[in-house]
């Protein structure tokens, strides 16, 4: 595998929690745990691997439609682990962003992911991207708007500057695990030249071993960018 190929910046469709937990014939909630822990081991590896940039897709816009039990199993994790994991983070060197309308969630998660971003260290090596409450349609609708109210004219430049992701590079590779084969409103304008791999693989045994596998894939392909 050539070493020089591995993807600056990835990201990560965690799929398969829920389907997870019931092959265990346990409640959701047991899985989005499982998947919770399975996500800062990944980080970890990514990070020792060299990427400098892991986006991790935690809960869409429509995720906000499921039940109101559900979305609070998941709400308790981030109070029960966000701080503890984010720690090991820092001491590791790693930084935290976050990306989506965090504005509708608990006050008390909107601070931990504030807290998070705001405590992060400058110059990190390595930066973990929580998409929560991230859609790309209603990212690039508010870019949108931002540029309207402007009322400048802009180019691509410009316009990256409105988006979520600004200053962080588009993403080279996108993983989605659980068997899934589409993007799901997941970073899809930064997306338009990224490499993408899906696996049947559900996202709590998605692994060290499973992350090499993407990563040797990826180091496989040639990029073009629509060149010869």
């Amino acid at each position: 595998m050539d070493k020089n190929k591995t993807p600056l910046h990835i990201g990560l469709i965690m799929d398969g929690n829920g389907r997870w937990a019931k092959k265990r014939l346990m409640p959701r909630s047991y899985g989005h745990n499982a998947g919770m822990n399975a996500m800062i081991k990944i980080a970890e590896h990514a990070k020792m691997r060299g990427v400098k940039y892991l986006t991790v897709y935690t809960l869409s816009t429509e995720n906000l439609n499921r039940p109101q039990e559900e979305l609070d199993g998941l709400y308790g994790l981030f109070r029960k682990y966000f701080n503890k994991n984010i720690q090991k983070l820092y001491k590791s060197g790693a930084g935290v962003k976050v990306i989506g309308d965090i504005s509708v969630l608990p006050d008390d998660v909107q601070n931990l992911l504030a807290d998070g971003e705001k405590n992060s260290p400058e110059n990190s090596g390595f930066t973990l991207i929580f998409a929560i409450n991230y859609g790309a349609r209603s990212e690039i609708l508010r870019a949108v708007n931002l540029a309207i109210e402007k009322g400048e004219k802009l180019d691509k430049g410009a316009f990256d500057s409105l988006l979520y992701t600004d200053g962080i590079p588009d993403p080279d590779l996108i993983i989605r695990t659980g068997g899934e084969m589409r993007l799901s409103n997941f970073l899809m304008y930064q997306a338009a030249y990224a490499e993408l791999y899906f696996t049947d693989v559900l996202f709590p045994d998605f692994g060290k071993a499973e992350l090499d596998k993407a990563i040797e894939e990826y180091s496989k392909r040639e990029r073009r960018f629509g060149k010869i």
